[in-house]
Parts: C-alpha cells; sequence; structure tokens
C-alpha cells in the first residue's frame, strides 16, 4: 500500500471511530435522560418543547465532541450546525432520527452520523439505542450491526417484497405520498412506515426490509443509513438515472431496486 491509501485508512478508522463514540455518549444522553412521563403528555406542546430541547442537546453534545476531536472539520446538522471546516471532511448529524417515535416512546429512533471527504461519505454510523444496535459502514469496507456482519436479503420476487417507507409534514406532500401507498400496496407483499428514515435504511442493509423508498429526506437523514445500506450489498439512487436526494430515496438489491424504481416513477412519486 502506497503512502497515500495508508493516510486514507488511518484517516477512515479515526472518523469511525470519532462517530462510534459520538453516536453511543448521544445515544446514552437521550435514552437516559428522557423523561418518563414524556408519553403521556404527547400532545401537549410542553412536551414537544421537551423533545426539541433533547435533540438540541444531542447536537451540542455531538458538535461539542466533534470541535474537540477534529477542530477543523465542517459540519452539518439538523439543528442548525452548519460549519465550514478546512480539513475536506465534512461531518453530517441527525441528532435525533424519528422524533415522533421518540415522544411516544417507541423504539425505532436513531442518532445518524456520517463523515464526507470531499464530498463522498466515508463513514456512517447509525446508533439505535433501543433496540441496542449500532450499524456502522466504512466505505469499501462493508457494513456490520454491533460486531456482525450485515448483508440485505437476496432480491425477492417484486410481488413478495416488503417495503419500507416515510412520509412528509405537510398535509398536501401526505396526501400524494398515501396515494402512491394506496397504488403500491396491491403489487407488493406488504408496506411498512417505520419513522426514521435511518433506522430503514439500515433494515434495508440487515434484511429486515426488502426495500425502502421515502421522498422529502435531507442530506442528514440519509448520509450514514445511504452508505450502511450501499455496503451492506443494496444499490441506491433516486429517479431513474439520479442520485438519492429530496425528490426520492430508494434503496434495495440488485434485482428489485430497478424495478422499484420504475414503478415508483410511473407512480409519480416525486410529485407534491
Amino acid at each position: 500500500m502506497n503512502e497515500r491509501g495508508r493516510a486514507t485508512d488511518e484517516l477512515t478508522a479515526e472518523l469511525l471511530d470519532v462517530a462510534l463514540e459520538a453516536a453511543r455518549l448521544a445515544g446514552d444522553l437521550l435514552r437516559d435522560t428522557r423523561p418518563a412521563d414524556l408519553g403521556v403528555a404527547a400532545t401537549k406542546t410542553s412536551a414537544v418543547d421537551v423533545v426539541t430541547e433533547m435533540d438540541l442537546a444531542s447536537e451540542k453534545l455531538i458538535t461539542g465532541l466533534l470541535a474537540e476531536r477534529r477542530p477543523d472539520d465542517g459540519v452539518l446538522g439538523e439543528e442548525g450546525a452548519d460549519r465550514t471546516g478546512t480539513s475536506g471532511v465534512q461531518w453530517v448529524i441527525d441528532p435525533l432520527d424519528g422524533t415522533v417515535n421518540y415522544l411516544y416512546g417507541l423504539p425505532s429512533w436513531s442518532v445518524s452520523i456520517a463523515a464526507r471527504k470531499d464530498g463522498e461519505t466515508l463513514v456512517g454510523v447509525v446508533r439505535a439505542p433501543m433496540r441496542g444496535e449500532t450499524c456502522r459502514a466504512v466505505l469499501g469496507g462493508g457494513a456490520f450491526v454491533n460486531d456482525e456482519p450485515a448483508r440485505t436479503r437476496p432480491a425477492p420476487p417484486f410481488e413478495r417484497a416488503l417495503v419500507g417507507t416515510g412520509f412528509g409534514y405537510l398535509a398536501e406532500r401526505r396526501e400524494q405520498q398515501a396515494e402512491v401507498v394506496r397504488r403500491l400496496i396491491p403489487k407488493v407483499r406488504d408496506i411498512r412506515r417505520g419513522g426514521s428514515a435511518a433506522i430503514d435504511l439500515c433494515d434495508v442493509a440487515t434484511g429486515r426490509l426488502d426495500a425502502y423508498y421515502e421522498r422529502g429526506l435531507n442530506p442528514w437523514d440519509l448520509a450514514a443509513g445511504d452508505l450502511i445500506a450501499r455496503e451492506a450489498g443494496a444499490l441506491t439512487g433516486g429517479r431513474p438515472g439520479e442520485p438519492p436526494s429530496g425528490d426520492l430515496v430508494v434503496a434495495a438489491p440488485a434485482g428489485l431496486f430497478a424495478l422499484l424504481q420504475t414503478r415508483l416513477d410511473e407512480l409519480g412519486a416525486w410529485h407534491d
């Protein structure tokens, strides 16, 4: 291995260590300091405010650790962190993915952290504390759930595919997304709506879903999960011929990916 290759490996190893530590600490914070009665007050503004405070506290913990360990890196976070670094590395973080699940005491919420270098995602970590799971991947190094290798399921026939998806917050978009589901569900085994895009992508990686699609995601929603899914054997993209984006994200193994992508294209899944 040449000097440049060794330097890249060393950088990737360092980024993974930092991402794992940050995700673990943030996940523990969210799990251990969540008020026990939060779900009881789930319809009250005060409960929503508490979740927002937890979200911000998680992001502050993560960005503080990054500033200490990697002060020259850039950061892009859901709760407003936006710093341009000088190292070429950018961290893309979702400090609490699945906030409604967290609010109601459902287990499918996560901390999602990815590290990019010159626009390419090198490391992805998704920590799901209530599942007791950490999914991780490095570019070219495979994907793992805890310490076990993660692999997608072999592609089933389209009509036997279990497909995950999600809905946006705007009523008009949700109505259109529901119409896509109505037209798609007779064509597949069933559809699941988990509430955390990062976990959904990891569920494709671990074979708990055959495929996943969603519209309206932000970079922090998908950066880590996209890499984990790809390193586990999935293909990811957006509309046919395009990369994943806010317009559409599709993840599935070869043999199912193009079929789902084409069907979604036919259904106009990216239109409002």
